[in-house]
């Protein structure tokens, strides 16, 4: 995420951050290269020249002279600054109202606006324990209704059935008589985009608005049109009364310049970052943890989160008692940690937020073979009982027919059951107490292999 931005920056500062004195002169030249960096990262150019003027009276002001740590104090006034040009903290979805609270989606066509429905009804539904239930008012796009039909079922959440038959202002009236007849909490409606703004878009959508009267109007835009997506997002608020923006694609946006822009060309604020395809990969919006991760520092805060709403405590703390008490690291237990892992959202995921192993994220993605590990999953599936329990056994006739079943090779295999040999040497040394208070801290996430050992390409 970010990472020609980050890379920019950190490359910009690094320069200065050993400095025992500042000045006006190497002040001006840092600052040069971090305007270059921001414009690189098409960021709008109004927000680089507030950024850059606002840490240039702070950094010669008082602030930076007393400081024990001139370079230092520097760079905290940076990330202060990206953290108040995105927002100064999370906010969240404002749903005190009489059930069921309306939230409204508006975007372009292809901005992930259907996707960014699910995901936000699976937060609801699990983060917040809320009933859920999701209408689609895009009676143009085909199969935009059957799409949000699927994925609801895929998140467990209630779907109202309409038709591109129907009058959009009439399904979102419906839709609204069915979710207080549900007695659903919050009733999140879908509705159409185009493939650029256009007027009579904008009068449905505002009439929309009118007879839904959403407690939320969030506007989704995808991340990779850079400031564009705040030129966009100005757009719709003029015709909507926004409430803030759902930044998708930003797992694939290296520079940036939406998530800096966006803020400060609207006045909204951004409310969640969808960062994947699948359904769960939508987080709240933290500006001061994105702030720390663009300048290299990680976000070790919500890695802990995430920790504690993905990983599985009752098979963590089962793990570690089991090798407390000497019990073999099985097959069965190696599938937990890849399982685990994944739910985490990948070792690439987890190296990105902590500190200063953004680049080895880089380089994990570039090169491991991501699918290597769902191979794994796929082969151990295919291995009976005992031989997951004892793979010592596993030989011959039965490695062919675990690869015929997984649709794999035995070299699969082979690196499969070496890289379980490692995990198994080391869980071996960490009997005793140590084991358990690593197993409840990390929840068991630990890469196959102890680090070593990764399926390359």
């Amino acid at each position: 995420m970010f990472e020609s931005l980050s890379d920019r920056l950190s490359q910009s500062l690094r320069a200065i951050s050993g400095k025992a004195r500042l000045t006006e002169d190497n002040i001006q030249e840092t600052l040069r290269e971090v305007r270059m960096a921001l414009l690189e990262a098409d960021v709008a150019l109004p927000v680089v020249k507030e950024f850059v003027e606002a840490v240039k009276q702070r950094a010669l002001g008082q602030e930076v002279s007393k400081s024990l740590s001139p370079g230092q104090a520097f760079l905290r006034i940076v990330q202060a600054e990206l953290e108040s040009v995105m927002g100064t903290a999370n906010e969240g979805l404002n749903l005190a109202t009489q059930p069921p609270a309306v939230i409204l989606m508006a975007g372009l066509q292809g901005a992930g606006k259907t996707t960014s429905v699910a995901k936000l009804a699976r937060l609801l539904r699990e983060r917040d324990k809320k009933s859920v239930t999701v209408a689609s008012a895009d009676v143009y796009r085909p199969a935009a209704i059957k799409q949000l039909e699927t994925l609801a079922a895929e998140v467990g959440v209630d779907f109202f059935p309409s038709d591109a038959t129907q009058a959009p202002v009439d399904i979102v009236r419906a839709a609204m008589e069915h979710a207080r007849i549900r007695f659903s909490d919050v009733l999140i409606i879908d509705t159409a985009g185009r493939l650029a703004i256009d007027e009579a878009m904008m009068v449905e959508i505002a009439e929309l608005h009118r007879v839904a009267q959403p407690v939320e109007t969030l506007f989704v835009v995808d991340a990779m049109t850079g400031q564009d997506a705040a030129n966009t997002a100005k757009a719709f608020g003029e015709a909507l009364p926004l409430t803030g923006v759902i930044l998708t694609k930003v797992d694939a946006d290296t520079r940036g310049g939406a998530a800096l822009s966006v803020r400060t060309i609207t006045g909204k604020p951004i409310k969640f970052l969808g960062v994947g395809e699948k359904t769960q990969a939508l987080d709240p919006f933290h500006p001061d943890r994105l702030a720390s991760r663009i300048l290299g520092m990680g976000d070790v805060l919500s890695l802990i989160e995430e920790a504690e709403q993905k990983v599985d405590k009752e098979k963590a703390e089962r793990l570690a008692r089991k090798v407390k008490k000497g019990g073999r690291f099985d097959l069965e237990d190696f599938r937990d940690q890849l399982q685990q892992m994944n739910n985490m959202g990948g070792i690439t995921n987890m190296l990105d937020k902590l500190p200063g192993m953004g680049n080895m994220a880089q380089m994990a993605q570039q090169n491991l073979d991501m699918k290597m590990f769902t191979r794994m999953e796929v082969m151990i599936n295919s291995m009976t009982v005992k031989e997951r329990r004892n793979p010592d056994i596993i030989a011959g006739s039965r490695k062919r027919r675990i690869c015929l079943g997984s649709g794999t090779q035995v070299q699969d295999l082979n690196r499969l059951l070496k890289q379980h040999k490692q995990m198994q040497k080391m869980m071996k040394k960490m009997k005793g107490g140590g084991m358990e208070r690593m197993m409840r801290g990390l929840g068991g996430m630990m890469p196959p292999g102890g680090g070593g050992g990764f399926p390359f390409r």
